[in-house]
């Protein structure tokens, strides 16, 4: 049980420390260079400056109308989970400081781009969300099996396309250039900022020198037994899983061992259990 409060009270630390990198990239990035990269903050920043509304206050009436149908059309636990962040952002939006730190444009929104994906991902890897319009995918997803991806493109262009009557077209081109990078730095957190290789290598007649090298180098492997598709002939393969930076120097090993060896390369995202050494 103890393990258990534990573990809450830190995913709810990380919840709101995720929050406030999203205040953060919003109050320091986004809204001094007035430009709204979809979502309910880009939205609160477009009435802000039409007409001047408090950017908290959008952002909390925004995310009420989303928990409201979260709670109409999705179930309680999901609901629970958008209310919590939907409720927090705002608080953190208004506490937040708003100021420039960077005068050129460009180059705010790529940095804010880049810290508000930060903050989203760490919310999607605790299962938490911000609210607003992620809120309205989760709905065609469930009812009408739309990819939530393609509708919150949609959402987030139809705000973006608000630049055009603040900022004028060179907003709304940073708005979409904000984006590419937002979805680009989400997609390479979520799947796993741990990288390595995974290795497939077999060997003709040295497979046994091979294995030699690989234990007497600590390297962990797997050993799959496989048939030649022309020859019919059985054999073994083996794969292996390293760091990058381990690559190289392994692949030139084998070769040393074995200059014939076939040897396939992956990257892959994440490793989970096992023994890799």
């Amino acid at each position: 049980m103890k393990l258990l409060q534990k573990f809450q009270v830190v995913r709810y630390l990380t919840i709101v420390i995720a929050l406030e990198i999203v205040a953060v990239s919003i109050n320091f990035f986004y809204v001094p260079a007035k430009v709204a990269a979809g979502g309910a903050t880009g939205f609160a920043i477009l009435m802000y400056e039409l007409v001047g509304f408090d950017r908290a206050i959008t952002v909390l009436v925004v995310n009420l109308l989303m928990i409201i149908l979260a709670a109409i059309f999705l179930d309680r636990g999901t609901t629970a989970r958008i209310t919590f962040g939907s409720l927090v952002l705002p608080i953190l939006l208004k506490l937040t400081p708003s100021f420039q730190i960077l005068t050129d444009r460009t180059f705010a929104v790529l940095v804010g781009g880049t810290i508000f994906a930060i903050g989203v991902a760490m919310l999607y890897r605790v299962d938490a969300s911000s609210g607003g319009t992620a809120v309205p995918p989760m709905i065609l997803k469930k009812y009408f099996r739309i990819a939530p991806a393609l509708s919150l493109l949609v959402i987030d262009t139809v705000v973006s396309l608000g630049n055009l009557l603040t900022e004028g077209l060179g907003a709304l081109i940073l708005a979409m250039f904000s984006l590419i990078i937002t979805a680009a730095v989400m997609n390479y957190i979520e799947t796993g900022l741990d990288r390595r290789k995974m290795i497939y290598i077999t060997s003709n007649a040295r497979i046994e020198d091979v294995k030699v090298y690989l234990t007497e180098n600590e390297t962990s492997y797997t050993v799959m037994g496989v048939h030649g598709g022309y020859t019919g002939d059985a054999r073994e393969m083996l794969m292996v899983i390293l760091d990058n930076h381990e690559y190289n120097h392994l692949v030139r090993g084998l070769h040393a061992v074995d200059p014939q060896a076939f040897i396939i390369a992956y990257d892959i995202s994440e490793a989970h259990g096992g023994t890799f050494v």
